[in-house]
């Protein structure tokens, strides 16, 4: 079955690939996936993440949240080895994800989230202002989100968690079996998998129209971007990662994937990898629609429902340095298509860029210097997140 949201050439993306960013990564590709290619990956639509989905069923919906909860954070103390015996759906799980895989290379991984860390508060920004606003130019995807009340809970929350969970899996050595970026990940996927079963129960939801809601193939475009779209947003604003931290990026994501339910064989492994697969979704998607531009303004508006800044005049130039960003990444034309407003401030992402062009030449010719960066940038992600989530009481 093919479902109603496969739409090639998509109406809303194939722009993006005919523009200067685009171009410059089919380029890299050598070659543009034909259709017949894209359209292979139909059946990952219907494919899910089966083995959490059945420990939501058969344990968090038997035993109850807490119960299960605390079998969970067992595990994460104690691993396999926990005097307790784990339900059968649960120990599979835990099973799964206890012994790193033969592929991961944690030296990798760790050049990949330094990276990432001395990216600072502006891997913050990309991660907002690019990847998901730029993600919801995309209906379908994002019809688990309207589904699951996401409008009436406020973007506000929803950045909070994020931020949350992108610097909880960056921090050093946090993938280490037991860390917290390994205990986050699995959280992420059960809550994925809470979710999916409580969509798919909802007679509104049509898998001859979107597909199974959080399906793998959503769930590889959500990967790619918070790692090639990421990466693709910080080098626009000046940053020059080697290949090897391009790489560890890529790595770090995979792991992640791995944890969070995703087949590691259409993870990707290089650039290239990564280029086709993230062309291979755009280029399949149907266009926006009104869930998009109310999922947009929501986001858009965010800092409005926020704590901080504290007064208003602050909150409204927050509103315009964020779109400014939008403009920078996104381009005129998705920004119109999701209803987000023209700002004064379009001109401010150039200086930002320029700066960190020049400081990327020191930074890859001293040591000294790119750990000072890596620690000032951590401290800056670690402040945003405190601010975050002391606004929604979590602090």
């Amino acid at each position: 079955m093919i479902p109603a949201r496969f739409a090639f050439p998509s109406p809303g993306f194939s722009w993006y690939w005919q523009q200067a960013s685009g171009r410059k990564m089919l380029k890299k590709l050598g070659r543009t996936p034909l259709e017949e290619e894209i359209a292979q990956n139909i059946p990952l639509l219907f494919q899910v993440d089966e083995l959490a989905d059945r420990v939501v069923e058969e344990v968090y919906e038997k035993l109850g949240f807490q119960p299960a909860n605390a079998l969970l954070e067992q595990f994460f103390h104690q691993g396999l080895m926990a005097k307790t015996d784990f339900p059968a759906s649960m120990a599979a799980l835990f099973a799964e994800v206890d012994a790193a895989p033969l592929w991961l290379d944690y030296d990798l991984l760790e050049e990949g989230a330094a990276f990432c860390r001395r990216a600072g508060a502006l891997a913050l920004i990309v991660l907002r202002n690019f990847c998901l606003m730029g993600g919801y130019e995309s209906s379908a995807i994002n019809k688990p989100l309207i589904f699951t009340g996401a409008l009436k809970k406020g973007a506000a929350k929803r950045m909070a968690e994020t931020i949350e969970f992108w610097v909880n899996v960056t921090g050093k050595n946090a993938m280490q079996r037991g860390g917290i970026g390994f205990q986050s990940a699995l959280k992420v996927r059960l809550m994925h998998a809470w979710a999916r079963v409580s969509i798919r129960r909802m007679p509104e939801w049509q898998n001859q129209i979107w597909g199974h809601p959080l399906n793998q193939w959503d769930m590889l475009a959500t990967n790619l971007g918070f790692s090639l779209v990421f990466m693709d947003g910080l080098q626009k604003l000046g940053f020059r990662p080697t290949e090897r931290e391009f790489l560890g990026v890529l790595h770090l994501w995979k792991y992640l994937g791995f944890l969070m339910g995703i087949p590691p064989k259409i993870l990707p492994d290089t650039e290239k990898q990564a280029i086709s697969a993230l062309y291979q979704w755009t280029m399949s998607q149907a266009p926006a629609d009104g869930d998009t531009r109310a999922l947009a303004a929501a986001l858009l508006n965010e800092p409005l429902k926020a704590s901080y800044p504290s007064r208003n005049w602050q909150k409204k130039l927050l509103i315009q340095t964020h779109l400014s960003y939008n403009h920078f990444f996104l381009g005129e034309k998705s920004c119109q298509t999701m209803g987000l407003p023209p700002t004064p401030l379009k001109w401010y992402p150039y200086p930002v860029a320029a700066i960190n062009r020049g400081v990327e030449l020191l930074v890859q010719s001293s040591p000294r210097v790119y750990q000072k960066l890596e620690n000032l940038g951590r401290k800056q992600q670690e402040n945003l997140k405190t601010l975050f989530l002391r606004s929604h009481g979590k602090v």
